[in-house]
Order: C-alpha cells, then structure tokens, then sequence
C-alpha cells in the first residue's frame, strides 16, 4: 500500500475519531461536576494518535455510565465528569457489610461530596484503554493535561469567611467544616497543626521564663564577672596572623552564653522531653473524640480500598500481599550510601568552618578577623540551610526512586514508605551538622602543641572558654529562622504569585453577558470571543489555580514534624525555640488554609482515621529528644564541670565559706596552661604571635584538663568524664520512666468516647435485631 494511500486513511481515522469526540460536547446538563479533565484540543493536531488514546478514555467512562460534558475554549478541551447513582449506592451497601466501615455512614444518607470526589478520583485511576495504559500513564503522554475537582463556592466562601483570612488567626479552627469539605485526612492535620500550636503555649512560657533568668543574673553571676575581670592570656585561636589575647576581651560572649547554660537550662530540657510525651497522649485523646464523631474510628484503609475496587469492578482480583528480600536489601543499602552521602555533606560543612575561620582571620577587615570563629559559626549555618533546602530535592527524589523499588501494593503503603524514607534524610540532613557542633565540637581539635589539622595545615576549631553551647544556639537559631522565615514567605508567595501572573499575563476585558445575567473578566486573545458561559466560568476559574499532587499534605507534614524535632531535640541549647515555634504555627495554620481554599485547585479528599505513620515518627522524635538533650546538659553544657568543681574543688569544699561564692575560680580552674617555651608549642605558632603589649609572653592558657608539665589528662579531667557519663544515664532513665507513667496516666482514649461508641454500636445492633423480627413476622 502506498504512503499517499495510508496517509488517507489516516487521515480519514482522525475525522472519525473528532467525530465521536465531539459528539460528547452535546451531554446533558451537568449540576456539578465531580471531576474535570483537561486536555490540548487536539482536533487541528496532525497526529491522532493522542486524540485516538482519549477518546478511548472517555469511551471507557461512557460504558461504566458516566455523564459527561464537553466545553472548549481557545487550545483546550475540558470534560466534565458525573459519576452514575449506582456507583454510590454500591459503595453505601459495600460500607454496611463490611467488617470494619460499617458503621461509617448510614445506608439512607447520601454520600457527602468529598466521598463522591474520592471515589471518582479512585475509578478514573483505575481505568485502562486498550493497551493497558491507565490515567496516570495518559498524564505523562500528555494526552490529557490535568486532572482536578471543583470548588464549590458557597461552601468555599463560608471556610474563606471562618477560617482562611488572616484576620481569623487568634480564631479556633472549624475543624468538622474542613473535614466536610476536604475529607478527614486534611481535616486532621489541621486537628493535629492546631493542637501542636496549643499546646506550644506553655512550652514557650517556660522557655521564656529559662531565658529571663539567665537574663536576671546577666551581671551579677560570678562567672560572668570572673571572665570580665581576668588578666589571664590566652593562646591563639588560629595560626599566623592570631596572636595571644586576655580572657576579659570576651565579656559579652561570656554573658550571652550565660543566658542559654544556666540552671534553668536542666530543669527545661527535662521538661520538654516530658512535654513531648503529654502532648502525644493528649493528641490521641483529642483525635479519638473527633473521629469518634465522624464516625471513622475502626474505619481500615485496606478494607476502604477492597470496597473502592468492588465498586469500579465487581470481578477485581485484589492485590496480593509480597515481600522481596532481594529489593528490602538493595533498598537498604541504597538508603546507607544515601545517608553517607549526607553525612558527607555534613563533614564538608566542618571543613568549610575550618577554612572559613583560617581566611577570615588572615583578612584584611579588623572587625572579621577579631571575631572570625563566630562569624564563621554564622556563615557555616547559613551554608548548613542552603545545603538542607538544596537536599530537599535531592532526597524527595531518591525517595521516591527507593520507593519505586519496593514495589508497594497501594498508594497508601507507597506513602507511609515514602514518609519514613523523606524523614529519614530530612533528619540526617538537618541534624548531621548540629551534633558534630554538639558532642565534637572543641573536644577532637587537640592542644597547643599537638593540634589535630584536617590534611596537616588547618587546625580544627576550639570552644570558647565560656564553653560550647553558644556555637549550638547560634547554629539553631539561625537554621530555625531562615528555615521559617523563608519556607513561609516562599510558601505564601509562589502560589499566590502564579495566581497573579495568570490574570495579568494577557490583557482583559470586562464584558457583560446576557446568559450568564453577571459581569466576568476574560483574557482577550485574538480573534477569541470571552465565553459567556456560568460552567466553563466555574471550570477556568478552578483550572488557573495552582496544581496540587498527591503530596502535597505531606510537604506540609514534613516541614511541621521537621519543626517539632527542631523544638524538641536539642531544646536545651534553645529555651526560645518553642516561642519562635508558636508564632511561626500561628501564621502557618492560616497560611495552609488561605492557600487551600483560595489559592489552590481543591485536593482529592481521603478518608483516614488518624495521622498514619506521622504519629510513630513524632513518638521516635520524643525518644531521641530525651537522648539529645541529656548529652547537650551532659556533655556540651558546662552544667556537669562546674557542679563538680563546687562540690569537689571549690573553695567551699571542707570550710566554713560564709560570704564567699562557691564558684569563685572556676574559669581559672577549668583553664590549662602551656610553656611557650615548648618547641611543640613554637612549631605551631610564629613568634610574632607570642607577644602582647609588646611583651613576649612565656605562658599562655587554653580551655582543657591537662597537667601542665607532660599536658597529660588531669584526675579532675576524668572525674568530670565519669560524671558526665553517669548523669546522662540518670537523666534519660529518670526522664524516660516519666514519659511512661504519663503514657499509663492518660488514656488514649477518653471514657465519654469509648461510652459513645458503645451506645453506637448497641443501637445499631438493636435496629438490625429489629429488622430481622420484622422480616420473620412478614413471613
């Protein structure tokens, strides 16, 4: 056959297929649609081939009795979809047989809208043309465009009126309007964001009170006023060009660490870990109550799947249940080489504080080179959070990759497997470089004389004499205000920037049109007339909202559960953490809300009874945040060194010390002191660096526990390691024992609920008792 011959029946299957295409546009009237698609209007596209793939697609719909309209406007075609009664009808008598759902919604009651939104949403990715493409596969082809249910306006107006304006921030959440309109799974993550928020209030309050304590004794410490008043000269903080210095020049570091390693800081951190704890077990309770109320307590997600698949086909075949041990050990060790990776990243980070201190205070600029450590701890952060929101990416990627591998069942087991592997590198990511500046930090760099140098040439950092835990609070706290700052303003911004440029991208007209009986705005295009149309209004207004996935309520999990480990791990080294955490939720709840009802295409609701895997990662995070926070008081904070000098070496050990500060000399204690005489000691500095005041100095201190002959390791230095060892064991015992008599002291599910659920359940098995009587008597 020739090429002109099979051009012409191509040609002459195309005019067929725009045929039957067409013939849709002429659907009856649709009240309102459950769900729209979007394609190119390919009838002018030379190649048929994607016009052949969607009128298949649609064809498929027909059959299983979907009423379909069709509009088109400029380039694009849009169906609207209504699903038959008889579907629902399936999906109410499925619901009352089943073992665990069937208690979830009344056989009489109609299936409220985001359940119809579900359903459909669930039949149209489950439906095959010839070939075995699904509607996903046809996404990707571009044969159909998008995908997206409709707002309705009346119940869109009223959550924007109660709920989503920022004038409602201080405003309780009508949590039940938002599960009847986006379904339980977005209802409760609200439930759950506005609890978090709640109950951050006295966390903060506490915190605040921390602060304000070490505040009230910014001058009067003896500590402070040690440091402030020493004549004590120091070694150089780096080579070359730093030279020896007295300890009083660090005053004002020595005050502000103060105010964040302080006595207030144990008693605060042991609160926090129980608070994580309190506030878990209070969140069940607060969601038993809700769901008991939505009737989903019981309701199983595996069963809600089997019925959906029953209505779309009563012939389906489930699928089975299998595990791999080849794909479970290649995806665990792709997950280790990722976590090296990141760990990786983590090392790089140290090295650029290194060399970032080196060049700094070899500088030209005074200012820089004095205070080069800190500036280099600001810089390293601010790298630290290019990194992480870089990552982000990078790790969404390979998560979805890993997932990919595995092979899951279901979407709802791609999720929860997904979660764990987006956490996981979330976490490594955003808390690799805060425990090396915790535990390592200052205790791996040496001594003068015997500094460890990364390649031989730069010596790693030291701690400040006022000790390490102000490197940590300045990491923390400028991670956790870029990170919200930014995340908020870039999260806000995107959405209702894309919304803006749609608008204005063209030039507009205003136009009244009679049919419709309103005036509307139109893009003017060409020779395009506006549509004067109220249902192509309605579909065009939702279509130019911002996309949303099927990830899209997990980027706002994930960015919440990543601040309650930031609040809760570490929490010591930052009694302003759980502050800054309740003014960012404030914003965030109505942030999330704005964006979903107004700026955003309405997500898919889901169906759900609780916050799924979430709940395992935050009770994870509370256990590691009793582990973090006992070896920051243990180990980072100067809390142990400074107990055992008042008990053991200070001046009120074995005396009468009636006016006299326990404390005193502690700085001076915990300081070593090295010849500079030591040929060691003159190999790692020059002499230019040995002179102050231009006197060649012959001593110079350094904070350690080393005698100063052989700079071995005083007893005092292994006293102060045994204690430090012992409190932690102590403080996480003590601590963890606490969260399980509180875990045992609340119930997680309140009596009223549990009393509710019984009387539920006893009518029901009443009416049923009924029925049968009923039935037998008729007989």
């Amino acid at each position: 056959m020739s090429d002109a011959t099979n051009k012409r029946h191509t040609g002459q299957a195309c005019i067929e297929l725009r045929e039957t295409l067409n013939r849709t546009q002429h659907g009856k009237d649709l009240e309102q649609c459950d769900f729209v698609l979007v394609s190119k209007n390919l009838e002018a596209e030379p190649d048929c081939e994607a016009l052949r793939k969607q009128v298949a697609f649609i064809e498929e719909l027909t059959k299983k009795d979907f009423d379909i309209k069709t509009h088109v406007y400029k380039k694009k075609r849009f169906y609207g979809i209504v699903a038959p009664e008889a579907i629902f009808s399936k999906y109410k008598y499925l619901l009352k047989v089943s073992d665990s759902c069937n208690w979830s919604r009344e056989p009489h009651e109609k299936v409220p809208e985001p359940t119809r939104i579900a359903i459909v949403n669930f039949i149209l990715h489950r439906i095959c043309i010839g070939n075995g493409e699904g509607f996903r596969e046809l996404l990707q082809q571009k044969v159909f465009e998008t995908a997206f249910s409709l707002h309705e306006e009346e119940e869109q107006r009223e959550l924007k009126q109660k709920w989503a304006r920022w004038t409602a921030c201080l405003t309780w959440q009508p949590i039940t309007e938002v599960r009847n309109y986006f379904g339980e799974k977005v209802a409760l993550y609200f439930l759950w964001l506005g609890w978090y928020t709640f109950t951050l209030i006295p966390a903060a309050i506490v915190g605040i009170v921390v602060f304000l304590y070490g505040l009230a004794f910014f001058d009067s410490n003896p500590l402070i006023k040690e440091v402030c008043e020493a004549d004590i000269i120091m070694c150089p903080l780096c080579d070359k060009k730093c030279g020896v210095w007295n300890l009083s020049e660090t005053c004002t570091y020595a005050k502000v660490t103060h105010l964040f390693d302080n006595e207030g800081t144990v008693f605060f951190a042991m609160f926090m870990a129980v608070w994580a704890t309190v506030f878990l077990e209070l969140w069940k309770r607060h969601r038993a109550s809700y769901v008991c109320a939505w009737k989903v307590f019981n309701w199983c997600e595996n069963e809600e799947e089997l019925i959906l698949e029953l209505v779309n086909n009563p012939n389906c075949k489930p699928t089975p249940y299998s595990h791999s041990y080849l794909r479970s050990t290649l995806v665990l060790v792709l997950v280790t080489l990722m976590l090296v990776l990141i760990i990786g990243l983590a090392i790089g980070l140290v090295v650029f504080r290194v060399v970032a201190t080196v060049v700094l205070s070899e500088g030209q600029w005074e200012l820089l080179s004095e205070h080069a450590s800190t500036v280099a701890v600001m810089l390293g952060a601010v790298m630290h959070y290019l990194t992480m929101t870089i990552m982000t990416k990078v790790n969404r990627r390979v998560a979805l990759y890993l997932c990919s591998l595995e092979k899951t069942r279901s979407f709802a087991a791609t999720e929860k497997s997904f979660t764990v592997k987006m956490f996981t590198f979330q976490f490594f990511t955003l808390f690799s470089s805060l425990i090396y500046v915790a535990f390592f930090l200052g205790r791996i760099n040496g001594r003068p004389g015997g500094y460890v140098r990364i390649t031989g040439k730069w010596r790693l950092e030291e701690c400040h004499p006022s000790g390490c835990i102000t490197d940590l609070f300045i990491q923390m706290a400028i991670i956790m205000v870029l990170k919200q700052t930014l995340n908020n303003v870039f999260e806000f911004s995107a959405p209702w920037l894309s919304t803006w440029l749609k608008k204005k991208r063209k030039p507009r007209k205003k136009r009244s049109c009679s049919p419709c009986g309103r005036s509307t705005e139109w893009d003017a295009c060409d020779d395009h007339e506006p549509p004067c149309d109220p249902e192509l209004d309605t579909w065009l207004t939702n279509y130019n909202l911002n996309e949303v996935n099927a990830f899209s309520l997990f980027e706002e999990f994930l960015e919440m559960v990543m601040q309650f480990s930031f609040t809760t791990i570490f929490v010591a080294a930052f009694p302003l953490a759980p502050l800054l955490a309740l003014i960012n939720n404030v914003l965030e709840i109505r942030l999330d809300a704005i964006k979903m009802v107004s700026l955003e295409r309405r997500l898919v609701p889901k169906k759900t009874n609780n916050i799924g895997v979430w709940i395992n990662v935050l009770e994870w995070i509370g256990v590691l945040a009793v582990i973090a926070n006992g070896l920051v008081i243990g180990i980072t904070s100067d809390f142990i060194p400074r107990m055992v000098y008042r008990y053991r070496y200070g001046p009120c050990v074995g005396r009468d010390a009636t006016g006299l500060d326990c404390m005193t000399g502690y700085i001076n204690n915990s300081l070593s002191t090295v010849r500079v005489s030591d040929e060691n000691i003159r190999r790692d500095f020059q002499p230019n660096q040995l002179v102050f005041k231009d006197i060649n100095v012959t001593h110079c201190s350094y904070r350690d526990y080393r005698n100063n002959e052989d700079y071995s390791y005083t007893s005092q230095f292994w006293l102060i390691l045994a204690v430090r060892f012992a409190f932690v064991i102590l403080f996480e015992h003590v601590i963890v024992i606490c969260k399980f008599i509180v875990a045992w002291f609340v119930p997680d599910i309140p009596q009223v609920v549990k009393n509710d659920r019984l009387q539920d359940k006893l009518h029901r098995l009443q009416k049923e008792l009924r029925n049968m009587e009923q039935r037998s008597s008729d007989v």
